[in-house]
């Protein structure tokens, strides 16, 4: 087994894979910006390295001073954990270079799966169901108008290099797709120095519901039943559980099975997950393909009783997968708890936590780096913690999290949990009736 992990992340991510070393027996180094030095990923690593200013892109995000760190600290392996460089092709394959062990996908499958039309098309070839759109990338307006009268509108037009939210737009008519054209590929060109372009069918009153996959170096993979993450904000997830109020048994059947030959189809290796997006009429289409742990995985430990990072850990040292496909008896909810005025629109509340108490209790968990005196950094994710209950029921999940909730204090700034209470109280989403819109017609106020 590996010796020494380094993780190159930092907050609450960065503090969990640092506890499942420590049980595994290996030995973790943190590294961190100057903006993170106070922060308790650095406190409970074995060792911490300064990679940089507070900027990302010149600490996290720096390739060469994370190679460095490794190489100084003599770590065989780097945890990406997600965000910044998890999903990196070339961090992946540079780690590889220097001879150590990237916990995560590699170079070619990042490639492959990070580039949405060509996964698209891999998942089409491994029978997997997926989205009625473009053939490939689009070469001109002229062939978008002539996709979309053939797949019928509502389409979505989408950067084939795009992400949280960046480089979509919805269309109805001919006349929204011509207008979006430049647009969208000025705003794909911008954020992602990629302005290629493809189309989908766009899928009303949808969900999002995730599969949650582990695969291993013998081409076997295994999933471990779904999550569904349909309480969002702009294409930022807010909420999620498992598993799904809207799922059947057979939907459960088709989507894991789908799931797994997805998996076995690129031969994946590591965990991850599958996303699909599954209509009214709970027809699913393949979306994307996660080559990393997920901020959510923590829900399915819960109602697995296994911890997922350590499985990862085990995978990229060339174990077969432990797993089994699983079918969940318990339900679980996560909250993330983000420094945001959910009064003014989410605004970003950075600052100095004054007072902070952590709920607890049977079933209840919390992923988090924060303590009453840390300050919380203006340059980074504005999460600062996951919130985790687990119960028999989705009704006992929802009364216990509302629980948990009204536990957790955290003064000095603006934080998400009064929009959290407020939605855990909402009849719609205790009755399951929600789709990727809810939050559209959701309001603070009354």
């Amino acid at each position: 087994m590996f010796k020494k992990i380094l993780i190159a992340n930092r907050g609450e991510i960065a503090l969990r894979v640092i506890r499942t070393c420590k049980e595994m027996g290996i030995q973790t180094v943190a590294v961190y910006s100057t903006a993170d030095r106070d922060s308790l990923h650095v406190r409970f690593a074995d060792e911490a390295i300064c990679i940089g200013p507070p900027p990302s892109k010149e600490s996290y995000l720096k390739i060469p001073n994370i190679i460095a760190a490794a190489e100084i600290t003599n770590a065989d392996a780097i945890h990406p954990g997600y965000g910044f460089l998890s999903e990196n092709a070339i961090f992946s394959k540079v780690c590889k270079d220097n001879g150590i062990k990237f916990i995560g996908a590699s170079p070619e499958m990042i490639e492959a799966m990070g580039d949405k039309s060509s996964a698209k098309q891999t998942m089409k070839d491994a029978g997997v169901p997926t989205i009625p759109g473009s053939e490939g990338l689009l070469g001109s307006l002229e062939e978008a108008l002539s996709t979309a009268n053939q797949i019928k509108y509502p389409i979505m037009l989408k950067a084939t290099a795009g992400g949280g939210g960046k480089g979509m737009r919805v269309c109805h008519n001919d006349e929204d797709l011509a207008d979006a054209w430049d647009k969208t590929r000025r705003e794909a060109g911008a954020a992602f120095g990629n302005d290629g372009m493809y189309m989908e069918k766009f899928i009303e009153e949808p969900r999002h519901i995730e599969i949650q996959i582990a695969g291993d170096k013998f081409g076997k993979a295994c999933h471990l039943s779904e999550r569904d993450c349909s309480i969002q904000r702009r294409h930022q997830k807010l909420v999620e559980e498992t598993p799904s109020p809207f799922m059947t048994d057979e939907l459960r059947e088709k989507m894991g099975q789908a799931a797994i030959k997805a998996a076995e189809a690129v031969q994946y290796e590591g965990v991850g997950t599958v996303e699909f997006l599954v209509d009214k009429n709970r027809d699913f289409y393949f979306m994307e393909m996660n080559t990393r742990i997920q901020v959510e995985h923590t829900i399915t430990e819960e109602v697995i009783n296994y911890d997922l990072v350590k499985e990862q850990i085990k995978l990229a040292w060339g174990d077969p997968i432990s797993g089994r496909n699983y079918y969940p008896k318990l339900h679980a909810i996560q909250c993330r708890i983000n420094a945001e005025d959910p009064f003014k629109n989410f605004a970003p509340s950075p600052g100095k936590i004054t007072s902070y108490h952590s709920p607890g209790g049977h079933g209840v968990r919390l992923d988090t780096h924060a303590y009453a005196g840390y300050v919380i950094p203006p340059h980074y994710d504005s999460m600062i913690s996951k919130l985790i209950v687990v119960a028999q029921t989705r009704e006992e999940a929802i009364t216990k999290m509302e629980r948990a909730l009204d536990e957790y204090i955290i003064e000095g700034i603006k934080t998400t949990i009064p929009f959290h209470q407020k939605l855990m109280k909402n009849a719609k989403f205790r009755e399951g009736d929600f789709t990727t819109k809810f939050m559209e017609s959701f309001s603070m106020e009354g």
